[in-house]
């Protein structure tokens, strides 16, 4: 099994390139399905989860031509409806092929996506809303059936603003009659980037970046290629890790606006930061505790909260973080603890103590993002460091022991 070994304390020095995004290429890879002709999409990072959805393509009938990270797809000869447990048991994305199935064939039969380690994610406000869509849905032996005669746009109100549930709704209104439009829509920046990518396309959905989101049935789309938008999250770690570290490093191929209540926050607690156009650089700073609430965009990130625990454990002051989206999200916090940091779970919140030394030892990911929070407290941790069951990591990070090898840390992927 591949373990990480680090060893500290690191300084880092230089630049790092940020992926595109992981949770804008799923629902952008998924969309593929509404069109018959041929889409290349640039610079598709290799994740775990973007290799799964790559597999589910494959087995509806989708031909994938590699040539290196570019992707041509051709889903002309879409020939399944069917996206099965055995093959996307390990990614919730999944249900996003939902929208997407009932647009091109009528008919779709998808794996409930079930628990998470972080917390249910129920997808009840995916299934309400498409039946309010024409759409007819049974649950039974662990799947979603769905089926449509044709989908009706429809005027919904969304009562969470589900992610997930936006971007299904989304690509269900591309071929329905008429307009859809969906009220209280969640409005992260990978939403706006389905709906550009949709929009080059052909699509017409407009209301991009706000909260009501409206989409005027089309009968076709064309091809085209494109790119996703950079990683905010993977970015967020790089930065975190940058100001951790004391170390001057520039964080390239994103946009900061995507981060800008993180950036925020990090400013407030005294981060020297050059923000640019498409870069952040991070600077040697003295920083201080904070108060982190975590909500919806554009609020502080859910994804970015246990970097963040990480990094408040080793500033001076005490600091509390309190969890509003997931209910089992603090699950890296005995971890850290393993490497001394002081930190004590008070129900949603977890109250830090910072400014304890972190001394090295044996500790195991627990989610893709608790993962990223452990290798930066282990960049701070005196001595050698063995982070066990990493396959979480990869997951969402691409390359990341290479790319802190490149900005001067001893990381090291081995398999024991």
């Amino acid at each position: 099994m591949d373990k990480i070994i680090v060893k500290g304390p690191a300084r880092l020095s230089g630049e790092v390139e940020i992926s595109p995004a992981k949770n804008a290429c799923l629902p952008i890879l998924a969309a593929i399905l509404l069109t018959d002709k041929k889409v290349t999409l640039t610079s598709l990072p290799k994740l775990r989860d973007i290799n799964t959805m790559l597999k589910l393509l494959e087995m509806m009938g989708v031909q994938c031509d590699r040539n290196g990270k570019d992707i041509t797809f051709d889903a002309s000869s879409l020939s399944s409806h069917e996206a099965t447990y055995e093959l996307v048991k390990t990614m919730r994305a999944s249900i996003f092929v939902l929208g997407p199935l009932l647009s091109r064939l009528g008919k779709a039969k998808v794996s409930l996506p079930g628990g998470c380690a972080i917390g249910t994610r129920p997808i009840d406000i995916h299934l309400d809303n498409l039946e309010k869509m024409n759409v007819k849905i049974e649950m039974k032996s662990g799947y979603v059936y769905a089926e449509t005669d044709h989908l009706k746009g429809a005027h919904v109100k969304l009562k969470f603003p589900s992610v997930g549930a936006t971007e299904n709704l989304i690509m269900a209104g591309v071929f329905a009659d008429g307009q859809t439009i969906i009220e209280n829509a969640a409005m992260e920046p990978e939403i706006d980037d389905l709906a550009n990518f949709l929009n080059s396309l052909g699509a017409k959905v407009s209301g991009i970046g706000t909260s009501r989101i409206v989409v005027d049935g089309v009968k076709e789309l064309n091809g085209g290629t494109y790119q996703a938008i950079g990683d905010r999250i993977e970015a967020a770690t790089y930065i975190i890790g940058g100001l951790m570290t004391k170390s001057e490093v520039t964080i390239k191929n994103f946009n900061p606006k995507h981060l800008f209540n993180v950036l925020e926050n990090l400013q407030g607690m005294g981060a020297k930061l050059e923000i640019g156009d498409n870069f952040v650089k991070t600077y040697p700073s003295s920083l201080k505790g904070s108060k982190v609430i975590t909500e919806p965009f554009p609020g502080f990130p859910t994804d970015v909260q246990a970097q963040m625990v990480a990094l408040l454990t080793v500033v001076e002051g005490n600091s509390l973080v309190t969890e509003n989206i997931f209910e089992n999200r603090f699950m890296h916090v005995p971890e850290l603890t393993r490497l001394g940091a002081s930190i004590e779970q008070l129900g949603s919140s977890v109250f830090i103590e910072g400014g304890k030394p972190l001394t090295a030892a044996p500790v195991m990911c627990t989610d893709l993002r608790a993962s990223a929070a452990l290798v930066l407290a282990a960049l701070c941790a005196y001595g050698e460091t063995k982070i066990d069951r990493v396959y979480h990591l990869q997951r969402g990070y691409e390359d990341l022991p290479e790319k802190l090898k490149k900005l001067g840390a001893s990381v090291e992927l081995v398999n024991e």
